[in-house]
């Protein structure tokens, strides 16, 4: 009797076995019929994008169905960018829907554009396309694409400090980029360097944080001027001294050109190079 049971158990197992392997060969194959359509943005397109806009919309990005022949499946959508001219060789993924448009944010679109290597704060020809895909075997489609033009923002280190004041190109001011980054040297945990166009018998003054706004962070909490480091011990460079204005800010007493400014907070030295 035991043995009847096995031969049976058995037997129920190969069948079952066999009918999965039956639906596997007969389910229908999902085939590609019609590629997707990209319908915006197209080559007129331009924008420049700036941090202080970061959760805006940049745009809406809007595509026509693709469709395959087999079973209903559901389609996901890829926007791509690439570098103009680059047949795409290298894309950059920025997002992807089940929807026929997705509209992006600000920060979206820059995050795409820095990432996938695009200069910062210049012009950049972007090739955009659309891509299909459904389940794991189906050929993807590839819808047509434009050219837009965009310009994206700097996005600084979180651990950056900044310098601000008349002795900096952007003077004593936070509107837009006129704030100097001043960031860490890579590698180190406590040494800030920075090439800078200085200007001559002109202060500054070196923040600690940014908000981005063009309020700025003028907080004394916030900042660092010439007697924090005097009296802290720091060999500061003879080219700069007290400014005496106030703030006691630093002022750069060298020749007005490009210098590298560094504060090495391990050593305790300011140099102007």
């Amino acid at each position: 009797m035991k043995n009847i049971h096995k031969i049976l158990i058995a037997f129920i197992g190969v069948l079952a076995v066999s009918c999965n392997s039956d639906d596997v060969e007969n389910r229908p194959v999902i085939q590609p019929v019609t590629a997707p359509v990209l319908l915006s943005p197209q080559n007129d397109f331009n924008i420049v994008l700036t941090k202080e806009k970061e959760k805006e919309i940049a745009t809406t990005v809007i595509w026509n169905d693709a469709k395959y022949d087999g079973t209903a499946t559901v389609v996901n959508y890829t926007i791509e960018i690439a570098k103009a001219g680059t047949k795409f060789a290298a894309p950059i993924a920025v997002t992807t829907t089940t929807a026929r448009f997705k509209a992006l944010t600000v920060a979206e679109l820059n995050s795409a554009l820095v990432n996938g290597g695009f200069v910062e704060k210049e012009e950049n020809n972007v090739d955009i396309r659309i891509k299909s895909t459904v389940g794991t075997g189906a050929e993807a489609q590839y819808s047509n694409f434009y050219t837009i033009k965009a310009t994206p923002y700097h996005v600084p280190l979180a651990s950056s400090h900044w310098l601000v004041g008349a002795a900096t190109p952007g003077g004593w001011s936070w509107d837009g980029d006129a704030e100097t980054e001043f960031p860490l040297v890579v590698g180190k945990t406590n040494v800030y360097q920075v090439k800078v166009v200085l200007k001559s018998g002109e202060a500054f003054r070196e923040f600690l944080s940014n908000d981005f706004t063009s309020g700025g962070n003028w907080g004394a909490s916030n900042s660092r001027n010439f007697p924090y480091y005097s009296g802290l011990g720091y060999t500061i460079d003879s080219e700069l001294v007290n400014a005496g204005d106030g703030d006691s800010n630093f002022k750069y007493t060298g020749p007005t050109g490009l210098r590298t400014l560094t504060i090495d907070n391990g050593a305790k030295t300011i140099t102007v190079d």
